[in-house]
C-alpha cells in the first residue's frame, strides 16, 4: 500500500463504511468480518534511527557502601520515544487500530506482525477476536515464545481486533466486555524533583490540580536512594493524598526489608512497586509479610500464567500489568480477573505510547471491578497524546474519560500521525 493511501485511511470509519450491504450481512450472522489486511506503522517522536543506549558492562548501581554493586535492573533506552501501531483491515473495510509497547527495538514487533501472525491471521474472522488470541499465543508456545517482544506484538493485534468488533457492534469496547463500573478513570501523576524542596513544592502544585496521589523514585538510578526525598513528598501530600515510590528493582530483600520499615514509618506510601528483580518470586512473598506498605509489581509479567505464580505467593498486594505489554486487553481482562480471585487490586501500567494505548487501558479499567487507579495522568498531554486525534480524549484534575465512541474510540487525525511516522 502506498503511503499517502494509507494515511489517508488513519481513521477508524465514524460509521458504516461504504460497503453497507455486506457489512449489514454480516451483522446478521450471514458473513464473517474476513481480516484483508495487517498492518504496522513506526512511529517516533523523532524520526530516523534513535540512540539506544544501556548502562556499559560492568556499570554499578552508585549506592553507598554495600549498595554499590552491578546493576542487573537498568533496561536499554533510547533518545526517541517510539510505538507500533497495528492496522487491520476487513472485506467489508472496517479498520481497527491496535498498538504495541516498543521502547527501543519496534522493528522486532514489526517482524513478528509481518512473518508470524499476519499469515495466520488473514482469511479468518475478525469477530472471533479470543479464539484468534489464543491461535497467535501458540504459534511459537512450545518453543517458548511468551514473553517480551512477543506479547507486545500479540497485544497490538489484539487491541485492533477489539476496536474492530466494536465498532462492528457499533458500541465501545467496554460495553463488550460487560458495562463499566465507572467512567471516570482516577490516575496518579508522576513526581520529579532532584532534592526534597523541589520534591516537595512540586508534589503540592500536583495535590493542588486534583491528583490525590502520586509516583516518584527511590534507588531508581544514580542519586535517588535518599529517603528523605520520599519523606519530603509525603508530608506535602499528607492529607491532600499519597505517594507511591517506584524502586525498579534497586533492592536485594535484606536491604530492602530496611528500606521499607522506613516507608512504613511515613505512614501514607500507596505502595512501593518494583523493590526487588522480578524474578525473585520469593524474595517479593517475604519482604510483603515485613513490611505493612503494599507492594505492587507487574509491569514486567507478560502473561496471566506469571501472575497466577505471583498472586498465589501473596507476593504482591497490587498488580500492574500493562496491556500493550501483557497480551492486550484479552489476556490482561484474565490478569484482572485473577488479581481479583486472589483479593488484590489492579492498576493499568502505561508506559511511553500513544493516546491509543491509554484509551484501551481506561476501557478495561472501567469494565473490571477490583481496578485501583491507573497510570498516565499526563500521558494525553505528551506528544503522542491528543495531538495525534481529531478528537481530544477528555482528562484533567486527576482523571481520564472513558472514550464513548465505538471502538477503542480514538480516531488518528492523518496529517498529526504522518508527521511522526518513520518509514
Amino acid at each position: 500500500m502506498k503511503r499517502r493511501h494509507f494515511f489517508s485511511l488513519a481513521a477508524a470509519p465514524a460509521g458504516l463504511p461504504a460497503q453497507q450491504p455486506a457489512l449489514q450481512r454480516a451483522a446478521r450472522g450471514m458473513a464473517p468480518l474476513k481480516i484483508t489486511s495487517v498492518e504496522t506503522l513506526l512511529i517516533r517522536t523523532r524520526l530516523g534511527e534513535p540512540k539506544v543506549e544501556m548502562p556499559p558492562v560492568g556499570a554499578a548501581t552508585g549506592g553507598l557502601g554495600l549498595m554499590n554493586r552491578l546493576d542487573h535492573a537498568s533496561p536499554t533506552r533510547a533518545s526517541a520515544t517510539q510505538a507500533v501501531l497495528v492496522r487491520i483491515t476487513t472485506d467489508q473495510g472496517l479498520i481497527g487500530w491496535g498498538e504495541c509497547h516498543a521502547p527501543s527495538a519496534p522493528r522486532v514487533h514489526q517482524a513478528v506482525i509481518r512473518d508470524q501472525f499476519g499469515p495466520v491471521l488473514l482469511g479468518q474472522d475478525a469477530r472471533q477476536v479470543e479464539p484468534l488470541w489464543e491461535r497467535l499465543y501458540s504459534t511459537e508456545r512450545v518453543r517458548g515464545y511468551s514473553t517480551g517482544s512477543y506479547t507486545e506484538a500479540l497485544a497490538g493485534v489484539d487491541l485492533a481486533l477489539w476496536d474492530i468488533l466494536g465498532q462492528y457492534a457499533g458500541l465501545p469496547v467496554y460495553q463488550l466486555l460487560g458495562g463499566a463500573y465507572r467512567k471516570r478513570i482516577p490516575t496518579y501523576a508522576s513526581l520529579g524533583g532532584p532534592t526534597p524542596e523541589e520534591l516537595r513544592a512540586n508534589a503540592a502544585k500536583l495535590a493542588s490540580e486534583g491528583f490525590q496521589a502520586v509516583k516518584m523514585g527511590l534507588s531508581k538510578g544514580a542519586g535517588t536512594s535518599d529517603l528523605a526525598r520520599v519523606a519530603a513528598a509525603a508530608e506535602a501530600m499528607r492529607g491532600k493524598g499519597q505517594v507511591m515510590v517506584d524502586s525498579l528493582a534497586g533492592y536485594k530483600l535484606y536491604d530492602a526489608v530496611k528500606v521499607g520499615r522506613e516507608l512504613d514509618r511515613l505512614g501514607n506510601i500507596g505502595w512501593w512497586e518494583d523493590a526487588l528483580l522480578p524474578e525473585d518470586l520469593e524474595g517479593f512473598s517475604k519482604l510483603a509479610d515485613a513490611l505493612d506498605t503494599p507492594l505492587c509489581a507487574g509491569e514486567e509479567l507478560c502473561n496471566r500464567f506469571q501472575f497466577r505464580d505471583l498472586l498465589r505467593a501473596k507476593a504482591a498486594d497490587i498488580v500492574n500489568p500493562d496491556i500493550c505489554r501483557a497480551g492486550g486487553i484479552t489476556e490482561t481482562r484474565r490478569i484482572a480477573a485473577l488479581a481479583d480471585v486472589h483479593g488484590a487490586m489492579w492498576s493499568p501500567h502505561i508506559s511511553t505510547g500513544t493516546a491509543l494505548y491509554v484509551a484501551a487501558s481506561m476501557h478495561l479499567a472501567a469494565a473490571t471491578p477490583n481496578l485501583l487507579i491507573s497510570e498516565g495522568g499526563g500521558a494525553l498531554a505528551g506528544p503522542l497524546g491528543n495531538r495525534l486525534l481529531k478528537q481530544p480524549m477528555s482528562f484533567g484534575g486527576g482523571y481520564i474519560d472513558v472514550p464513548e465512541r465505538p471502538g477503542i474510540g480514538v480516531e488518528f487525525d492523518p496529517q498529526a500521525l504522518a508527521a511522526v511516522t518513520d518509514r
